[in-house]
C-alpha cells in the first residue's frame, strides 16, 4: 500500500496553501490594517473566524466526504444540490475568483508602468495563457505547484510578512467609516469576499486527485493526509495574515483614498524596497494569483468535466477565456459585484458545512438541515439585496434582527430553526420506534 513521507505530507500541505493563498487573501487584510487603524485586532478577529476557521473547517470536512461537493450538499435533495455546486463552482472559478486572480496581478505587476488603455486586456491574455497550459496537465500539479511554485510563493510571503514587522511606515490611524463602530463584523464580511470557504469546497477535489496521481488508494489515508494538509493551510494563512495586517496598520503615511488593498500593499512595498520592491510585489503576486488560478481552473474544469458532455480540455479552455473577459472590468468593480453574491450563498454553505459533522446524529438529515439551510438564505438573500441598494422593507427586517451589527443576522434564526428540526427528528424516530 503506498503511503506517504512527512516531507510528502508537508509539500501535500504547502500545495493546500498556495492554492489558499490569492488574491482576495493578499489584498484584503492591508486594506483592513489602514482603516481599521487602532481597531484591527477587533477586525482580524472577524477576518480570521470566517478567512481561516471556516476555511479550515471546510478542508477537514471535504477530507471526510473523499473530496465529494455533492456529499456536502446532498440533504438538500438532487436539484437544489446541484444548483448549489454549480453556484459554488461558477463564483469560485469564473465569475469572481479565478477573473480576480489577473486584475490583482495586474495593478501589483505593470500597472505601476503606466502600461496603456490595452494594458489589462494584454495581460489577462498572457496570465490566463499560462494558466492553460499548467491546468491541462492536472496530474503534474503536485510536482508543479507543491515543490515548484509553492516554495517560492512561501518565502517571499515570508519575506513580505518580516519587512511588515519590522519597517513600520506611519502611526496607525483612529479607524475608518464601520470600523469605528463594528470592526469584528467588518471583519467577518471582509473574510468572507476571500471566498476562502468556497473554495476549500472546490479545492477539497483538487487535494484528493493530488493523494491519488501519488498511488494512494486508501479512502483512511486520503482523509488523514487531506486533513493534515488543511491544518498546515489554515497556520500559514494566520501567519500571512498577522504580517498583512500589521503592514496596512503601518502604512496611514503612504496613501489617500485607498479603494482597494492591492494599492496600499503597493505603495508599502515601494516605501520598503523602491524601485526593486516594486519588481519584488509584480512576481510575488503574479506567482500567488497564477498557482491560485491554476488550482480553481482545474477544479472547476473537472467538475464539469466528470458532470457533462465536455473534455476536461474543452472545460478548461472555456473557464480560462471567460475568466480573462470578466477580468477586464477592473479590480474595484469585481469586489463590488461579488459583494451582494457572496452575502447570500456565503451562509448557506456555513450551515452545510457545520451540520456535516452532526449527519450522524440526524435520523432524516434532510428534515433537518433542508429548513435551517433555507431561513439562513432567506436572510442572506435580505443581507445582499440591502446591500445592493434593494427594497427598504428587507433592510428594516435585517437591522431588525439580533447579531445584525455583526454581519450575522442568519445565525440565530438559523440555530433556532435547527434546534426545532433536531427535536422533531428525535421525536419522530421515537415515535416510530414504540
Amino acid at each position: 500500500m503506498t503511503t506517504f513521507r512527512v516531507r510528502d505530507i508537508f509539500i501535500l500541505g504547502f500545495l493546500n496553501f498556495a492554492l489558499f493563498v490569492g488574491a482576495g487573501n493578499i489584498i484584503f487584510p492591508p486594506l483592513i490594517g489602514l482603516q481599521a487603524g487602532t481597531s484591527v485586532w477587533y477586525a482580524a478577529m472577524g477576518f480570521l473566524l470566517t478567512g481561516v476557521g471556516l476555511p479550515v473547517m471546510t478542508a477537514i470536512a471535504m477530507a471526510k466526504a473523499g473530496g465529494s461537493l455533492q456529499a456536502i450538499t446532498q440533504p438538500t435533495g438532487r436539484l437544489c444540490s446541484l444548483v448549489l455546486t454549480i453556484a459554488c463552482y461558477l463564483c469560485i472559478g469564473p465569475l469572481f475568483a479565478i477573473p480576480r486572480t489577473a486584475t490583482v496581478s495586474y495593478e501589483l505587476a505593470l500597472q505601476h508602468y503606466h502600461p496603456g488603455a490595452y494594458g489589462l486586456a494584454w495581460w489577462s491574455l498572457s496570465f490566463f495563457a499560462l494558466v492553460v497550459l499548467i491546468s491541462l496537465h492536472p496530474g503534474r500539479l503536485l510536482d508543479t505547484v507543491g515543490k515548484f511554485l509553492s516554495p517560492l510563493k512561501i518565502v517571499a510571503l515570508l519575506v513580505l510578512t518580516i519587512t511588515a514587522m519590522l519597517v513600520p511606515a506611519g502611526a496607525p490611524l483612529p479607524p475608518q467609516g464601520l470600523y469605528a463602530t463594528s470592526p469584528f463584523s467588518q471583519g467577518i464580511t471582509n473574510g468572507y469576499l476571500t471566498m476562502d470557504t468556497l473554495a476549500a469546497l472546490v479545492f477539497g477535489l483538487v487535494i484528493v486527485r493530488a493523494i491519488q496521481s501519488r498511488g494512494v488508494t486508501s479512502p483512511r489515508l486520503i482523509t488523514r493526509y487531506a486533513f493534515c494538509s488543511g491544518l498546515i493551510a489554515g497556520v500559514g494563512l494566520v501567519v500571512v495574515y498577522a504580517g498583512l495586517f500589521r503592514l496596512g496598520l503601518s502604512s496611514s503615511g503612504l496613501i489617500d483614498g485607498a479603494t482597494n488593498g492591492a494599492q496600499v500593499l503597493s505603495a508599502y512595498v515601494h516605501f520598503s524596497y523602491g524601485p526593486g520592491g516594486d519588481i519584488f510585489l509584480g512576481v510575488l503576486m503574479t506567482l500567488a494569483c497564477l498557482v491560485t488560478a491554476v488550482g480553481l481552473t482545474s477544479a472547476c474544469g473537472a467538475w464539469f468535466s466528470d458532470h457533462t458532455r465536455f473534455s476536461y480540455r474543452t472545460c478548461i479552455w472555456f473557464f480560462a477565456i471567460v475568466s480573462m473577459l470578466i477580468s477586464n472590468i477592473g479590480l474595484t468593480q469585481l469586489i463590488a459585484l461579488s459583494v451582494p453574491v457572496l452575502t447570500a450563498i456565503y451562509p448557506v454553505f456555513v450551515v452545510l458545512i457545520v451540520t456535516f459533522f452532526m449527519r450522524t446524529t440526524f435520523h432524516s438529515p434532510a428534515r433537518v438541515i433542508v429548513p435551517a439551510a433555507f431561513v439562513t438564505f432567506l436572510f442572506g438573500l435580505a443581507e445582499a439585496l440591502s446591500a445592493a441598494g434593494g427594497p427598504l422593507w428587507l433592510t428594516t427586517l435585517s437591522a431588525r434582527m439580533p447579531l445584525h451589527n455583526q454581519g450575522l443576522a442568519w445565525l440565530l434564526p438559523a440555530a433556532g430553526i435547527l434546534c426545532v428540526t433536531f427535536v422533531n427528528d428525535q421525536l419522530r424516530y421515537k415515535s416510530k420506534n414504540h
